[in-house]
């Protein structure tokens, strides 16, 4: 009886080692998820991806699901961050799908992230931090938003047409 036991608890132990999730296996960064999860094909750092978006991609200042927030680089944040918007929940506030924020590797779904910039333009953001179950403390830069593809020709467009020809004329 007990090596009965002893089997099926071996088994149960590799059946859901082999149906682990990957994230759960290897640390996963936030670039590869984001890039994964909308489509935007760009690689680097992530704070790179504002600029290599130039060009490819439109960019602005107004959240759409599926367009991603490009974070700057900080002394706590060297290599920038990006987050998907899953869901934009108003003028101030979008829900994100993300990677690597609260902890190594730890995947993010429907993380509250609110606009806290002065003028509006989501230039200075708060994410949900897990651990602390609130949003954190810190505010962070960001650059704005690179827009997919699968936008969908709305006054979003137009404003980010807007924001990259401002950006060509002043550069």
């Amino acid at each position: 009886m007990k090596k009965v036991s002893l089997v099926a608890a071996t088994l149960l132990s590799l059946a859901a080692q082999a149906f682990a999730s990957p994230a759960l296996a290897q640390h996963l960064q936030c670039v590869p998820y984001a890039r994964a999860q909308s489509g935007i094909g760009i690689h680097g750092n992530a704070a790179t991806w504002w600029e290599q978006a130039q060009g490819s991609y439109k960019r602005g200042h107004l959240p759409q699901t599926g367009s991603v927030l490009v974070f700057k680089s900080t002394s706590a944040m060297p290599y920038g961050h990006v987050a998907m918007i899953r869901e934009v929940v108003d003028a101030r506030h979008v829900l994100l799908d993300h990677a690597n924020w609260s902890g190594p590797g730890v995947i993010e779904h429907s993380a509250l992230a609110e606009d806290v910039s002065e003028a509006g333009d989501w230039s200075n953001v708060r994410v949900w931090y897990g651990p602390s179950h609130a949003l954190g403390s810190r505010e962070n830069p960001t650059f704005g938003f690179i827009y997919g593809s699968s936008g969908t020709g709305s006054a979003t467009e137009l404003a980010t047409a807007r924001d990259d020809d401002e950006a060509s004329s002043a550069g």
